[in-house]
């Protein structure tokens, strides 16, 4: 009887000691569901179209106006030459750029409209207020003058890379060498930024945009070389 009074007394006296081994790992677990739910329902083809032409802009005058600065360089030494020509390939690229994203994109919405109205006729304009709503809808994602805007914006900011590169540099080789490392540094971060926002793979983007851009500045580099030592006077 005494043995059954002290196992009867342990048994009240019994306090169940909780492990927080799993429980702390819980919060945290919990407090990171709503940005992995945000992950989950954002729909990241929504910044196509600016991203499309922001990250195009800036690749393009990165590319384009380093290239122009490295042909310019490869039979000119003169400093004020190279920076006149990637000032000029600014200006031109930048104006290139937003009249042919908001006719890109205004041709777009056109024929997103003409679809519109042959949807219409073929459905006598019986079609329901959600059907509506979503075309309207649809017609607000064609923006030419925010594609135009962010092409030229974009486009200036990266052909300014290698014009402030070359701006301070006297010597001819180790100013073209300045300008090759500042466009790949930025070609590289250029790449990582459309990576980042539209949820893609980096290397994959970092390393393509890398080795185009090696291959633009090489490819006019080399030609523009070679024609100026086959006897043309510059």
């Amino acid at each position: 009887m005494a043995a059954q009074g002290a196992l009867e007394q342990a048994s009240t006296n019994h306090i169940e000691i909780p492990v927080y081994g799993n429980v702390a790992e819980q919060p945290r677990q919990q407090s990171q569901r709503p940005e992995d739910e945000e992950d989950e329902t954002f729909d990241y083809s929504q910044r196509t179209q600016w991203l499309r032409a922001a990250v195009l802009g800036a690749n393009d005058g990165l590319v384009s106006v380093a290239s122009l600065m490295m042909g310019v360089g490869a039979v000119k030494q003169d400093v004020k030459a190279m920076l006149l020509a990637g000032f000029a390939g600014l200006v031109a690229g930048a104006c290139s750029m937003a009249i042919g994203e908001f006719v890109s994109v205004y041709t777009q919405y056109d024929i997103e409209v003409s679809q519109m109205k042959r949807d219409e006729m073929r459905t006598n304009g019986a079609a329901t207020e959600n059907a509506q709503e979503a075309k309207k809808k649809k017609l607000k994602l064609p923006n030419p003058a925010q594609a135009a805007m962010a092409s030229a914006i974009a486009f200036s900011i990266g052909a300014v890379v290698p014009l402030l590169g070359a701006a301070f540099i006297s010597e001819h080789k180790v100013r073209l060498a300045v300008v090759v490392v500042l466009a790949s540094v930025a070609l590289v971060v250029f790449g990582g930024v459309g990576a980042r926002l539209g949820r893609t793979s980096m290397m994959k983007s970092c390393a393509r945009v890398l080795v185009g851009g090696w291959m633009a500045m090489a490819i006019t580099f080399g030609l523009t070389k070679l024609i100026g030592s086959n006897g043309l006077e510059m």
